[in-house]
């Protein structure tokens, strides 16, 4: 039992990543650069400092990106870009990045101290007592801990290392066992109405909304060519090979199409084709390197194509073809999703934001084989596709949009199915355990399982 609940340990352990500051600031001078801040497209951005790690951070959209001092005013952001901070007459009015300068808007913004700390009043010995989930109308059903079979010492260490720090920035940990919710909580400023960025955990819900697009016949078969649904397009670097590209190998990755995040040389660069007006356009327009059905190569555009062909199947858009099929089935009302593949979405990535319960509902109706009260919401045979191995991603087997993952333990292998997203985002299947487990998070840009 103890074996169990170690993976969740196992998992946040992961999560830590360290920076190193060779330049000191103190607390107080950080405080200069605090406000909200002009950013790209028009929007905005904050800039605060943490009084918890003496550290400037940048924040959009409610994720956090530090900033790592050089010298005075001087700053280095998390993709190692220099970050200016200009003065007039000596007080801060401006930031300066990629040779464009952007101005401070409001300096009189408070940032409450729940930001900063998981447990604000929390005591340097603190215990945790443990609290039964609260049973709500959301389709959820409820147990004690004590019953599932899962150890409350581990628990117990867990919560410790998250509140004390040692699990930096985890937002929620939930764990569904045998088909009930027996642990739910929530740090910082987050509880469970708020809904929280799922970024590439986005990915897996476009799997299953074009499974019912399948199922209910707007879309023949994952055999159907791509480009067959974009007739209005004219595409660069065309050969026979772009052209027999299906729908399979975009929910493999296997497109063929030069675009791969861990490649710094492909012309699929994430970051470009957000500040590009079409991203259709931009990802169906990239130059094959391989055979459609080849090596997998993780491409954020496959998914985005993927979302515009269930659009223009079903004729209406994929938020909307989601809450009237998938989010109706399983309750699911409480979240926003802003589906505009072109720049408008450069920052907020076309994602879906959800509460963790709503998360958890995913992996539990996955973990019933698409089963949800007794309605078959998405194919069994999708399902059991999406959860198999398909081809290897960097270095992962993957099956539709779903990474394949594996925990050892103490010479024991469990294996797991995940949907996740940058920052810590995971909403793990573990068949064998009969168990669902989701954690949310905001270690944005660093390493985790």
């Amino acid at each position: 039992m103890m074996k169990k609940t170690y993976i969740l340990l196992l998992f946040l352990l992961t999560i830590y990543n360290s920076f190193s500051q060779q330049f000191k600031v103190t607390y107080e001078q950080l405080k200069e650069y605090e406000g909200i801040y002009e950013y790209i497209n028009k929007t905005t951005l904050k800039i605060a400092a943490s009084p918890k790690d003496t550290t400037l951070y940048a924040i959009i959209n409610e994720s956090r990106y530090k900033l790592k001092p050089i010298s005075k005013d001087i700053f280095e952001n998390m993709s190692n870009e220099t970050v200016t901070f200009n003065r007039k007459a000596g007080i801060i009015s401006s930031y300066t990045s990629e040779e464009n300068t952007y101005n401070l808007i409001n300096k009189k913004v408070v940032f409450p101290k729940e930001m900063w700390y998981a447990r604000v009043n929390a005591p340097k010995d603190f215990k945790y007592v443990y609290v039964q989930p609260k049973q709500d109308l959301d389709g959820l059903l409820t147990a004690n801990l004590d019953k599932s079979g899962l150890d409350k010492t581990l628990l117990n260490e867990m919560m410790s290392k998250i509140v004390d720090g040692s699990f930096p920035n985890v937002h929620s940990v939930l764990i569904i066992k045998d088909g009930k919710l027996v642990f739910e909580e929530y740090f910082y400023e987050y509880n469970k109405a708020k809904q929280h960025e799922l970024r590439s955990a986005t990915k897996s819900f476009v799997s299953a909304l074009t499974g019912i697009a399948i199922d209910k016949g707007f879309i023949k078969s994952k055999d159907e060519t791509v480009l067959s649904y974009f007739p209005e397009y004219t595409f660069k670097n065309m050969n026979e090979d772009k052209r027999v590209i299906s729908i399979k190998n975009l929910l493999t990755n296997q497109s063929g199409l030069d675009c791969d995040i861990s490649n710094s040389k492909s012309e699929g660069n994430e970051t470009t084709m957000n500040n590009s007006p079409d991203w259709i356009q931009y990802t169906l327009d990239l130059p094959m390197i391989d055979v459609p059905g080849g090596k997998g190569m993780y491409c954020s555009g496959n998914p985005i194509v993927l979302g515009r062909i269930i659009e223009k199947t079903t004729k209406m858009s994929l938020p909307d073809f989601a809450k009237q099929t998938l989010f109706k089935d399983l309750g699911i009302k409480n979240f926003t999703w802003n589906f505009k593949p072109d720049t408008s979405s450069a920052e907020t990535f076309c994602q879906l934001y959800l509460t963790p319960r709503d998360m958890a509902k995913i992996g539990l109706l996955y973990l019933n084989q698409g089963t949800w009260n007794g309605k078959q919401v998405i194919s069994k045979d999708w399902v059991k596709e999406s959860l198999t191995k398909q081809t290897v991603v960097q270095g992962v087997n993957y099956g539709y949009l779903w990474w394949l993952k594996y925990l050892d333990v103490n010479g024991t292998r469990f294996n797991g199915k995940v949907a996740q997203g940058n920052g810590g985002q995971k909403i793990y299947i573990w068949e064998d355990q009969n168990m669902i487990t989701i954690i949310t998070g905001g270690n944005y840009n660093s390493q985790s399982p």
